[in-house]
């Protein structure tokens, strides 16, 4: 089969859930302050006014309607409108309760005297004669040659810094009497500071590095020269997927790419090509002092909540066309979840070429279940520095990996720091690294991680063992009846070479025992849960299956999906024993060797039936014996490891998976000698504003003859799940194959059409689609019609009714359905409609399926 990755509920999702859970009840000080900024003469509408408390950092710009929306804490009563060309105006107001302002600005010849331009803002917003417009086309003209990918060479150091903090905490909070002990945590700032007076620092990390960039052949080769973050305990949390996870959150912005990649999600770059059909620009001021001289272009949302920026660009006007800085925001209506506030502020510096490069980023986001409430702060700096152009390596240098990790990169003591590191700590991140160590030895701290590892991972930890999962403690299904289940595995802490993991099951209707067993070693002295992975694993199972059930995310005992529609009886008792060999490489190529002896018997309303010699033959079991070959190459894939399942974070990136398996007949038993041939693609296709879309094709071929139960039997699902890679209106067992081909594609629209829609756009909905194509079929030598030997395809009540498996034919399995993500920020429903087979018994045409999933 093909193996897939699945994800785990407790880690930095999990984690940062907590945290927003734990603050979210804590509400700030603050007074909510709307209102609309009009010209005082013609009673327009102005957009990208400044509306700023003053002497602080705390500021808004109006929207393309004038309107604006700002949390003003509690000890300021002013607010200050400014915009270029018109005189400024202050207002004040009383704190407390919701107020509504509604502003007009006059207008002074003076300062309009500084821009020559044909108006502020237009009666009708449109490109053509728009010299803003003119402008950004000059930007994406010269986009290209404004890259430093359009040098031959470049290199450069990276110094990054990351750091992350609750925010906005009240002394009301602060003095709770559960953080009596935890006082040293706190720390006060500057009220006009994002996240307010009070922050709790909880994660710093920084990392040193020097990038190879050569254009032909293209490679970019980084080699890691130090790095060094907050160690949280092992035995809850994941540091290096930590680490992982936030990365993928704040990603490098690259103002000149066509998609800027933000929190999973990409947003159109205001200087992309189709930027002029998704976004206003207005020229709203001139730099004159500044050598060469600058145009301030501001740009936003024609509907503001589109996945796009707000901001400003600052442009050279030397015949470049270069942008020297960036601010980029994003309207609070946009279709983001739990984001309160996001901020990036890109800085270029000339070279002697007279282009620029970037030199600085900043990227800040606050998270928070509400708006008002506490929250959870990230702040991402990246400073790049010692530039050498066209300067090209040895060709050894980008050889191998794309990123090498210095071997004393992790261990580089504070000297170093002090030395290399171009951008000094505040007081408050100097103290992070001891707070959190401090924080791990307090008895109530170790309690709550313990607990909320129990709830999102499902195993409690005894010592170095660790028992669980809690969601398969008790499940039932119609031969089992009522399960209970309990198991558990060994952690590093026991040994961090050899490695057991075991369960027990005791089904009451059948009055049968199952079990698990099975001892891993690994051979790189790593642990088996992290990569690369390079271990060798015997195992023994005992236990049922569904054939042709195959679930992502999930354990097949999970309680949820003990809930199936219509009939659910066809079983298998299986005897599995594997030899298992799994070795990954750095590069995210990896093979597996596996021997396996499965002897499957069927239970419940399933049977396995003959005819020889023209009489029938009931067969108690099937034996196999099998070795297998997988090869799997992931380039540039990243992942979570958490503590029970491997999360992989999707990106453009394609995976390729090879499954060859081949059944011997005489050895241990084995019934039959048959080769099956396995290829499987993915991939995440990006379409800018439209969304994107995930793409899977799979194919195989059996060669051999064999009965049923060793076909392809397809994917089917019978729960009221949605399941990705599966078909979700196809009964168990229904079709097989000994050939087939299939295409799984599932788009998500990311609110492109309900954020047009008024009475839609409130509720951040997601539009979804999907198709699957199943094309398959039977060659003769394995069709049980024409070779009785076989074993039979499944009739209703136990071979005595109307046929209930088959086999495809010319027209291929389809299914489609449209459905709601982001409902409650949590869930996704689905409209499934089967488009074919619809004779076949016990369809159903119509269905409606669920999925939990959370995205920004």
């Amino acid at each position: 089969m093909i193996r897939r990755w699945h994800s785990d509920l407790w880690g930095p999702v999990g984690l940062l859930g907590l945290l927003l859970l734990l603050a979210g009840p804590i509400l700030a000080q603050t007074t909510t302050v709307r209102g609309v900024v009009t010209d005082a003469r013609t009673k327009e509408k102005l957009p990208f006014v400044s509306v700023a408390v003053p002497q602080t950092t705390i500021g808004v710009n109006t929207d393309e309607q004038g309107r604006f929306t700002l949390q003003v804490p509690a000890q300021y009563n002013t607010l200050i409108f400014t915009y270029l060309g018109y005189r400024p105006v202050t207002r004040t107001f009383v704190p407390g309760a919701p107020v509504e302002l509604s502003v007009q600005l006059a207008t002074t010849s003076a300062q309009l005297n500084e821009v020559v331009i044909k108006g502020i803002k237009p009666p009708r917003y449109k490109n053509k004669d728009n010299p803003a417009v003119e402008l950004i086309r000059q930007i994406i003209a010269h986009r290209a040659e404004n890259q430093p990918e359009s040098y031959p060479y470049v290199e450069y150091e990276k110094y990054e810094k990351m750091a992350f903090s609750f925010s906005n905490l009240s002394e009301k909070f602060k003095n709770k009497k559960i953080f009596r002990n935890y006082q040293f945590l706190f720390k006060q700032q500057d009220s006009t500071a994002v996240g307010g007076v009070n922050i709790l620092p909880v994660y710093l990390e920084e990392k040193l590095a020097r990038e190879y960039y050569r254009k032909d052949p293209p490679a970019l080769k980084t080699v890691v020269l130090g790095s060094k973050q907050v160690q949280f305990d092992k035995h809850f949390i994941d540091n290096d997927g930590l680490s992982t996870y936030f990365n993928r959150m704040y990603q490098d912005i690259n103002i000149y790419d066509n998609n800027v990649s933000l929190l999973g999600n990409q947003l159109l770059s205001p200087i992309a090509n189709g930027g002029p059909t998704f976004y206003q620009y207005y020229i709203t001021d001139t730099l004159k002092e500044h050598v060469p001289q600058l145009i301030e272009l501001s740009f936003g949302p024609r509907n503001r909540g589109d996945l796009l920026f707000t901001g400003k660009l600052y442009v050279t006007m030397d015949g470049n066309y270069a942008v020297q800085r960036a601010e980029l925001g994003v309207d609070k209506r946009i279709n983001l979840n739990l984001v309160k506030n996001f901020s990036a502020s890109l800085e270029f510096a000339l070279n002697p070429d007279r282009r620029y490069h970037l030199r600085k980023s900043v990227l800040d986001i606050e998270f928070g279940l509400t708006q008002k409430g506490s929250g959870f702060f990230g702040e991402r700096t990246v400073i790049y520095e010692k530039y050498r152009i066209g300067q090209p390596e040895p060709d050894s240098l980008y050889a191998g990996p794309a990123v090498v990790v210095a071997d004393s990169s992790a261990g580089r003591g504070l000297a170093y720091w002090q030395r290399n590191r171009p951008d000094s700590l505040t007081l408050t991140e100097r103290t992070i690294y001891k707070n959190i160590d401090t924080l791990q030895t307090i008895k109530s701290f170790q309690r709550t991680l313990t607990l909320a590892t129990f709830l999102f991972s499902g195993y409690k930890a005894f010592g170095p063992i660790d028992v669980g999962p809690s969601n398969t403690f008790y499940s039932f299904n119609p031969v089992e009846g009522f399960r209970l289940r309990v198991g558990g595995r060994t952690t590093p802490d026991f040994s961090k070479r050899i490695y057991f993991e075991t369960y027990g099951a005791y089904g009451f209707k059948d009055e049968k025992w199952k079990y698990f067993f099975s001892s891993t070693y690994s051979l790189n002295n790593k642990s088996i849960y992290t990569f690369p992975q390079n271990f060798i694993r015997a195992s023994f199972q005992r236990d049922t299956k569904i054939p042709g059930q195959e679930l992502q995310f999930v354990q097949e005992d999970n309680f949820l999906l003990s809930f199936k529609r219509g009939l659910n009886d066809k079983y298998l008792y299986n005897d599995i024993a594997r030899l298992d060999y799994l070795h990954e490489f750095n590069n995210h190529f990896s093979y597996a060797l596996g021997f396996k002896n499965w002897l499957q018997s069927p239970a419940g309303g399933l049977y396995f039936r003959n005819y020889v010699g023209g009489e029938e033959h009931v067969i108690s079991g099937l034996r196999t014996t099998e070795l297998g070959l997988t090869l799997r190459w992931a380039p540039r894939e990243k992942f979570y490891q958490g503590k029970l399942y491997r999360t992989p974070i999707i990106s453009p990136a394609p995976i390729y998976t090879l499954v060859l398996n081949a059944g011997f007949k005489g050895v241990l038993g084995g019934e039959y000698t048959y080769q099956n041939l396995v290829f499987n693609f993915s991939k995440r296709f990006y379409f800018s504003q439209l969304g994107h879309t995930d793409v899977t094709f799979e194919a195989g071929n059996l060669f051999g003859q064999v009965p049923f139960p060793l076909l392809d039997i397809h994917r089917a699902n019978q729960t009221f799940s949605y399941q990705l890679q599966s078909y979700n209106l196809m009964n168990f067992l229904e079709f097989s194959s000994d050939h087939y081909a299939s295409l799984f594609l599932d788009h998500n629209f990311n609110g492109f059409i309900f954020n047009k829609l008024p009475l839609l756009r409130r509720l951040k909905l997601r539009e979804v689609a999907s198709l699957k194509l199943l094309y398959g079929g039977l060659r003769d030598q394995n069709n049980p019609a024409l070779h009785p030997e076989l074993f039979e395809f499944l009739r209703a009540d136990l071979g005595r009714g109307q046929p209930i498996a088959f086999s495809l034919g010319s027209q291929p399995y389809a299914e489609a359905s449209v459905g709601l993500a982001n409902i409650f920020k949590l869930f996704r429903v689905d409209l499934v409609r089967r488009l074919t087979y619809l004779d076949n018994p016990n369809v159903a045409e119509w269905g409606i399926r669920g999925r939990f999933k959370f995205d920004f």
